[in-house]
């Protein structure tokens, strides 16, 4: 007989962040997880996250409402069924619920966690094999203050951590922002990569103005310069420069992609478990990606140890991203809530071994940080 679903728990997980790390809507010093356990009637156990950046502040979803439901909505629908048949349980829960793709993303990520642990695989094995063990990462520069920035910058390049760079701007003047950025690049030069994301703070006008200018200071791509639902703004602007734009809360998933790409948008999007719904469902916005020529690349919420290495088995599957990824995420926090922290080394991580996803929760921590 097959094992079934015991148990279900979302935990609250409040992590200091190492700096503020300021975006246009809000600025962290706290991130907040939602840690999901999946137990079945053998007392195997499968991890799950969800994580958002700045709660409300940033999208429809809050840690609380990924909590409460799961607690109230999806759980009920789990419990007692069969753990194996991951689609069979998915489809059970689009039925029955709509959207909150981040709760439907810890319960998916956290299936098949099990699920490897069950088959002795490893997640990346699930999805169809692994093609590299070590995925670039870039690092976020986001004190807001220029020399700030530029000495973190040098210091993490002499590392040889992080050779490509992201700069979170559009909550100052346009022009302050661009003075910034472009001081940033001049001193890194050609060593380092420098992209902004801008994170649908302007309009499309101002987003003309603002891309002609960090064209010419070299920056090498503009994330989500205008709001989400303005899909023409992002064509047009991807017509007029060869400055390449980044999609990333205009895509969610598999549908928005497709809708994207027929519109006639050239440039690259952000696959993000979390907007789709999971690493399976992250996929499938990464297949229509690359049958329209879109350009790929890794994306974050920020997520802890958890969440990072299940979006990082789902990209180790790829055959090519282009721009490379940003799971740097449990870097920003000040501790972590797994007993060992992943390997980030020559400008990328290694991919975890072991069944599932290769990462064992630190109870101690879990229990010291939980929200009370």
């Amino acid at each position: 007989m097959p094992e079934s679903i015991q148990s279900i728990d979302a935990i609250l997980v409040d992590i200091p962040t190492i700096r503020p790390h300021q975006l246009s809507m809000t600025t962290m010093a706290v991130q907040t997880m939602v840690i999901v356990r999946i137990k079945d009637s053998s007392g195997l156990e499968g991890l799950g996250e969800a994580t958002t950046i700045g709660g409300l502040a940033y999208g429809p979803e809050s840690p609380e409402s990924v909590k409460l439901t799961i607690d109230t909505y999806l759980a009920p629908l789990l419990l007692g069924q069969p753990a194996g048949n991951i689609n069979t349980l998915k489809v059970r829960l689009n039925t029955s619920t709509r959207g909150n793709n981040l709760a439907k993303s810890a319960i998916e990520t956290a299936l098949l966690d099990l699920q490897g642990k069950r088959l002795n695989r490893s997640v990346s094995d699930l999805l169809g094999g692994a093609v590299h063990q070590h995925i670039p990462v870039l690092w976020t520069l986001a004190s807001g203050d220029t020399a700030k920035d530029i000495d973190e910058a040098q210091s993490l390049i002499a590392a040889k951590r992080h050779c490509d760079f992201k700069l979170k701007i559009g909550s100052r003047a346009l022009m302050d922002d661009v003075r910034h950025v472009a001081a940033i690049k001049a001193a890194v030069g050609d060593s380092a990569s420098v992209r902004v994301d801008v994170n649908q703070a302007w309009d499309e006008a101002t987003a003309a103005r603002g891309m002609a200018e960090l064209q010419a200071a070299g920056i090498d791509m503009v994330e989500q310069p205008t709001p989400m639902k303005d899909l023409a703004a992002l064509v047009r602007l991807s017509e007029k420069f060869h400055l390449p734009i980044l999609a990333d809360e205009a895509v969610a998933d598999a549908t928005d992609m497709y809708r994207l790409a027929c519109a006639g948008f050239a440039g690259a999007v952000a696959l993000k478990i979390a907007k789709a719904g999971g690493p399976i469902q992250a996929l499938k916005v990464a297949n229509v990606a690359s049958a329209a020529g879109v350009g790929l690349y890794g994306g974050t919420l920020l997520e802890g140890t958890i969440g990072s290495v299940a979006a990082l088995h789902a990209w180790s599957t790829l055959d090519k991203i282009h721009w490379g990824t940003e799971m740097f995420g449990p870097l920003l926090m000040k501790d972590d809530i797994v007993v060992k922290r992943l390997n980030f080394h020559n400008n990328g991580v290694e991919l975890p071994t072991g069944p599932g996803l290769g990462i064992e929760i630190d109870e101690d921590k879990l229990a010291y940080y939980r929200r009370k």
